[in-house]
């Protein structure tokens, strides 16, 4: 693994902030508060349950991957392919039923296809994440029927903000000893009707094999994870022109790494990612249009798959992303003022796989969806309804082992329609009502080979119709001063999940019999629930508490779906004196025996984490220190949300010591 130059960063960044001589504050703190994924009109209130990480706490939160660093919000899980293939999963869907998006954006990658398979997203230099829970296919398709992800950053600049900020980070340790660093630096110079901004980042990782309480495996005791070591490094350029009443931009980015994948000792991943995208705004306060927002972007991925120095498998992906979205004023109705926004989506998709272990032949997927969304206040209940109508077309290009070529054609059409009634000026109570349909992913629809992941012969099904899902959540909410509790229930039912089930049959592949799955649609329902809060019991002192469990099963044979996560809860203590800030946290899992056919049960376990942090000044430099102790008890844990392959060769991570510092100017 190449190593990566941590100190030349920070040096570089620390000198650069001194010699700026006006700020804006970092980027990281200009972000708006209000949700921006789902909301494009900007709501301060939202009726579909929803979580944002920004600022200190995302940064205490972050980890390695995407999945790891979400997976301690309400309903969020991660699907750990071991420490470096970590995609999120809510409220037991994930794969094509999650969105994961790039400041509103798709995310080209094959992180939906196989566990293996990292998202092509650096959490390092992330500025906010949003996690939207349940359906929003309105707005994001059909894909979005368990919920969205959306990782925002400030690489097309979209408020002016003139001078130099910007801010550093080094981290170092935890259970694969990190070292990784990151730069960002933002200016602008003009006025706010009449300038330019400009973005620039950069950020580096090398990681060791995991360390995990010591386990055995075939008899074998080991107390690291095998082949999880891990490098990546990546940047990003950008810039804004401002105008009055808007902004247009672009921003070319480029994503590395390079990481062991755990199922087997020798096999490792070298992925690439590079994006172009430009986005723009315009609004006035008069007139019958509003608003008017486009973004467009085009993706660039690869990845290799090398057995030892031998290339195995190359999965290419070039996908383009376009979004227009036109806002008009308050309409007039007898049910008082309506407003709302109507838009349009393409997307297109290019997928290859060359190889031994290419059981995808080539695909093209190419989808069109029009979409309407509207916001009413009608007898002291804030109304949200919508629509959305897709067309979408998925071809295979065949071959030997898959056949002639084909091409399906689908019609999906998703309605949802939510509420909130506030109750008095603490509580409030929502709920939302919604009707999705997905088109089947091209895995879903022509696989048919060995997928070394779930070690599995797989077998697609091109007949497969489309999935269709009815669902109801329904939250209350209590909002304090600085406390505050929700909570949400809610349940899916699908008429047709496409599932990947055990058809019994058995295949040999060098001398071993491995099982065949197939993607058949199945009746299936999820019901679950979610409570969090906190309460401040002090000026210094806050306790805070979270419970989530989700259940599914088949509803014809009563089988459980698979990968759900069990029960779970958290109880914390958090305190603030001063500059000084810190936090200790119990995590538990109950032990989860609803598993599929073929699964095993996986124990539960309850680990402890602290973290001590502390604010510093340094001339006209702020900086964070931080220091975190994670699983301080070394109990050995196993995630029940991973495939049964990777489960047992990769643990939780084991005890260990981090420590970061942020500097920002």
């Amino acid at each position: 693994m190449r190593s990566f130059a941590l100190a030349p960063l920070a040096a570089a960044c620390i000198s650069l902030a001194a010699q700026a001589q006006t700020s804006s504050g970092a980027a990281t703190e200009s972000l708006d508060k209000v949700v921006v994924t789902g909301n494009p009109l900007k709501s301060q209130v939202l009726a579909q349950p929803s979580d944002s990480l920004s600022g200190d706490q995302l940064t205490l939160t972050r980890a390695a991957t995407l999945g790891d660093t979400l997976q301690g919000l309400p309903g969020v899980a991660a699907t750990n392919f071991g420490p470096n293939a970590s995609r999120p999963s809510i409220r037991g869907l994930d794969g094509d039923r999650v969105r994961i998006l790039n400041n509103s954006g798709a995310s080209v990658d094959a992180s939906n296809l196989s566990f293996d398979h990292g998202v092509a997203i650096d959490p390092l230099v992330i500025d906010k994440v949003e996690v939207l829970r349940g359906a929003a296919a309105l707005l994001y398709g059909g894909n979005a029927v368990g919920g969205v992800v959306n990782t925002l950053d400030n690489r097309i600049p979209r408020v002016f903000t003139s001078g130099l900020s910007g801010a550093a980070e080094v981290r170092l340790g935890g259970a694969s000893n990190d070292r990784s660093g990151a730069v960002v630096l933002d200016g602008g110079s003009g006025q706010a009707h009449s300038g330019v901004g400009w973005h620039v980042d950069l950020a580096g990782r090398d990681a060791d094999d995991q360390r995990a309480p010591r386990f055995d495996i075939d008899g074998e005791s080991r107390s690291r994870v095998r082949n999880s070591a891990a490098q990546s490094h990546g940047g990003a350029i950008g810039g804004s022109v401002f105008f009055q009443g808007g902004f247009a931009g672009v921003s070319l980015d480029d994503f590395h790494t390079d990481y062991g994948t755990t199922a087997e000792a020798d096999v490792t991943i070298r992925m690439q990612r590079q994006r172009v995208a430009t986005a723009g705004e315009w609004a006035t306060a008069s007139g019958p249009l509003r608003r008017i927002g486009w973004q467009v972007s085009r993706n660039r991925y690869e990845h290799t798959e090398f057995e030892g120095d031998e290339v195995g498998t190359v999965f290419k992906s070039r996908g383009t992303d376009g979004r227009l979205e036109l806002e008009h004023a308050a309409l007039s109705t007898p049910f008082g003022p309506l407003k709302g926004v109507v838009g349009v989506q393409t997307e297109s998709l290019d997928f290859s796989a060359l190889g031994e272990e290419a059981f995808v032949p080539g695909t093209r997927t190419r989808n069109t969806g029009v979409f309407l969304l509207e916001q009413a206040r009608l007898a002291g209940v804030d109304w949200t309804a919508g629509a959305r109508s897709e067309k979408v077309t998925v071809e295979s290009d065949g071959g030997e082992r898959f056949g002639a070529a084909q091409s399906r054609r689908f019609r999906p059409l998703s309605l949802a329609v939510g509420g909130v009634l506030p109750l008095n000026n603490a509580w409030s109570l929502s709920a939302n009502l919604n009707r999705t349909q997905r088109a089947p992913a091209y895995y879903e629809l022509f696989a048919n080979g060995l997928h070394v992941a779930s070690a599995a012969f797989e077998r697609g099904d091109p007949n497969l119709g489309m999935e269709r899902s009815k669902g109801a959540d329904v939250g209350l909410k209590w909002e304090g001063e600085q406390s505050h509790v929700h909570l949400n229930v809610y349940e899916t039912r699908f008429a047709n999940y496409i599932a990947l089930q055990a058809t019994g049959e058995s295949v040999e592949d060098e001398g071993e019999s491995l099982p065949v799955y197939a993607f058949q649609a199945v009746p299936a329902r999820l019901r679950g629930v979610e409570l969090e809060g906190r309460w401040q019991a002090h000026p210094a002192v806050a306790l805070l508490g979270q419970i989530d469990a989700v259940r599914g099963n088949n509803r014809s044979t009563g089988e459980p779906l698979p990968r759900l996560s069990p029960l779970r809860a958290m109880l914390g203590l958090e305190g603030k004196w001063g500059e000084w800030s810190g936090k200790l946290e119990w995590r538990g899992a109950a032990r989860q025996t609803r598993v599929a056919q073929f699964d095993t049960p996986t124990p539960g376990y309850g680990t402890v984490r602290m973290s001590l942090a502390r604010q510093l000044r340094w001339g006209q430099l702020d900086a964070l220190w931080y220091l975190k102790l994670d699983n301080l008890g070394n109990k050995l844990a196993y995630n029940a949300t991973a495939v049964p392959t990777i489960r047992a060769l990769a643990p939780q991570p084991g005890r260990s010591a981090s420590t970061g510092l942020q500097v920002r100017f």
